[in-house]
């Protein structure tokens, strides 16, 4: 390369032209040095470097040669292999991550998306320009709030269709607590969400969800005894938190619940790829596995420790019937041959004590988790079914409603006038009508 070829910055161009000027006499080695904050020694080194080899011997000597650190080229083509193979569809951070833990390839996360941009691989997920919202501060203890909610998305690729994904995750914290997979986002799959986080870690004081139709009711229907208390029964899964004493809080918007709904953006980038590596297509299979190894190696990364050390989580007390709670609950009344009937089914009631009989009483039904029916009369356990041999989905039956709109009164038509004959005078009239 000529020296005419040779491209310099601003502060080199600069460094060449003072030197110049002590070469021609204009200026001091001692000013000189000081207008570029280096000793005199170095000043006369410089000289005596642009005496003997001209402008280009004071550019960097490193200029134009490789880096001494610089990634080898088949070792980027292996990246590139993996990326297109058995890696596809990772994310850079995911990708690097796992070229680490499984290939031994330890580069970092920009190392990897330049070699993926260089070929031609385009970013997993596209992030444009979002709309600004203020921050919520998070909660201090872990356990105080909880928030959760559904997520319908391919989780088994796309050949198996689409698959909803319950979850929980930790305000605090930011620790997945919990997830369900289910055919479509159901009451059922919540409960056992809700039965998971108790038992395993207790009973927190709040929930944040939407204003799905599983959490709250949107309609506007009121039965007899709605209309006597003044509000409307609660669904099924918002009477467990009741239950509980979990306060029910219902977001306005989806930005609203953001953690939650980052968490989704992460679990849908990095689940659906564990699942494929793993290949897990069964929604049982990938339950266990997001409450297991999955959760443990999530929280390591992404969690962060709360502000304070002590939790807010409420140990469950020991005569909590969990199972009775986290279950479907129906209203009945036991007819005259000792059964109850509800959506067509009919439940036999055993004779009590001293072969005491339930006909016309007030009872309480419970459709548990697993299929199993109980009945109850005044927290008494009357009858208890044994579990369903086939698995089917359980979902809330339903309830005859009673509108609280007003009913639209549509007057009658007035019926058409009759004809009065007298049978002695054998004339007839229409009443109203006088006589001719």
């Amino acid at each position: 390369m000529s020296q005419w070829e040779m491209r310099m910055s601003q502060r080199e161009l600069h460094r060449v032209h003072v030197v110049r000027l002590t070469m021609e006499g204009r200026e001091s080695v001692g000013e000189g040095a000081k207008l570029l904050g280096i000793s005199a020694r170095q000043m006369k080194r410089l000289r005596r470097k642009m005496r003997e080899g001209g402008v280009g011997q004071l550019v960097h000597g490193n200029r134009g040669k490789a880096a001494w650190n610089k990634t080898r080229l088949p070792r980027l083509r292996k990246v590139i292999e993996l990326a297109r193979g058995r890696y596809q569809g990772l994310n850079d951070t995911h990708l690097s991550e796992k070229l680490k833990e499984k290939e031994q390839i330890n580069l970092s996360r920009p190392t990897v998306r330049r070699a993926l941009r260089a070929a031609g691989l385009a970013a997993v997920r596209k992030r444009g320009v979002k709309r600004h919202y203020k921050r919520r501060e998070r909660k201090a203890q872990e356990g105080a709030l909880l928030l959760w909610d559904g997520s319908p998305h391919r989780w088994f690729g796309e050949k198996f269709g689409e698959w909803s994904l319950m979850a929980a995750i930790d305000d605090a914290t930011g620790k997945l607590v919990c997830g369900v997979f289910a055919r479509q986002e159901d009451a059922q799959s919540y409960l056992t969400c809700l039965r998971q986080i108790v038992l395993k870690n207790g009973i927190p004081l709040a929930m944040y969800m939407d204003r799905h139709g599983i959490f709250r009711r949107n309609d506007d229907h009121w039965t007899v005894q709605e209309q006597l208390a003044g509000q409307q029964t609660p669904t099924q899964v918002t009477q467990a938190l009741l239950a509980l004493g979990v306060k029910p809080i219902f977001a306005l918007s989806p930005q609203a619940k953001g953690r939650v709904e980052r968490l989704f953006n992460t679990l849908q980038d990095r689940l659906v790829q564990e699942l494929r590596l793993a290949r897990i297509t069964s929604p049982e299979q990938a339950t266990l596995f997001v409450n297991g190894s999955f959760r443990t190696d999530f929280n390591a990364r992404f969690a962060k420790p709360a502000r304070e050390i002590q939790a807010a989580w409420r140990s469950l007390p020991k005569e909590l019937d969990v199972e009775r709670i986290c279950s479907f609950r129906y209203e009945a009344t036991v007819g005259n041959d000792n059964a109850v009937r509800l959506a067509g089914m009919i439940l036999d009631i055993p004779a009590g004590p001293r072969r005491r009989g339930y006909a016309k009483a007030r009872v309480e039904l419970r459709q548990l988790l697993d299929g199993r029916w109980r009945v109850y009369y005044k927290n008494e356990l009357l009858l208890e079914t044994a579990p369903c041999a086939a698995q089917v989905p359980l979902r809330t039956l339903r309830r005859n409603y009673r509108s609280s709109k007003p009913r639209k009164i549509v007057a009658a038509k007035k019926p058409p006038p009759y004809f009065a004959y007298n049978a002695r005078s054998r004339t007839g009239r229409y009443p109203g009508v006088p006589h001719n």
